[in-house]
């Protein structure tokens, strides 16, 4: 799969040139959030608002640091001394905090993220930062999961990826429909677990959701 991460990592360094190129200054940004303040009818220049541009700039900073870092890189670090190891290798639970692309609201949740080895495996914490990199950016639910499960994929070539993604969001929730407590659950099954039944039963056991 050497040609496919090739094609991964100069797709996502396509992607990180462009907005870097792209990328208003800081003062623009400010700017713009004194704009929307006037837009939703206050005065950015009362004492109260005076530092929000300031707040909400450094705030986007921290919600979509995922722009700035390459997941390939993340998961580059491989561990080959494992005892003939080929079982499920499964962290759950992993909380993550995202942003819709369609309102720019948040997105809560957990993500579960498995695969079958294939002669090597990567620090656990490296999955975590994978969900945590495309989380930090402006999503779908849907395409995050498929964005995680890919890479993993591409990168460590194991036999087979499982992501599940539960969430709530907030474009729901607190706007439009106004229906709280609503969840969304995406899956994305590669290799195995889409090809073997009860591998994916498996899997699906250990994160407690029914077959």
């Amino acid at each position: 799969m050497p040609d496919e991460r090739a094609r991964l990592q100069a797709e996502l360094e396509r992607q990180r040139e462009s907005a870097v190129l792209n990328r208003p200054s800081r003062d623009e940004a400010q700017a713009a959030v004194r704009t929307l303040i006037r837009w939703a009818g206050d005065d950015p220049d009362r004492e109260g608002l005076l530092a929000t541009p300031d707040r909400v700039v450094r705030s986007y900073e921290e919600f979509f640091a995922g722009y700035g870092e390459e997941p390939i890189e993340v998961l580059s670090r491989t561990f080959e001394e494992i005892a003939g190891y080929d079982e499920i290798v499964l962290l759950r639970d992993i909380p993550f905090e995202s942003h819709c692309e369609h309102h720019m609201v948040p997105i809560i949740g957990k993500a579960h993220v498995a695969y079958l080895p294939n002669r090597r495996v990567v620090g656990i914490s490296k999955l975590a930062r994978v969900v945590e990199i495309y989380a930090r950016r402006l999503q779908i639910q849907e395409k995050m999961t498929a964005q995680i499960a890919n890479t993993i994929l591409t990168v460590l070539e194991p036999r087979g990826v499982a992501v599940v993604i539960e969430a709530t969001h907030e474009c729901m929730t607190t706007r439009g429909i106004h229906r709280p407590g609503v969840g969304m659950v995406t899956s994305q099954m590669l290799g195995v677990f889409r090809d073997d039944p009860s591998t994916r039963r498996e899997f699906l056991a250990l994160i407690g959701r029914p077959a």
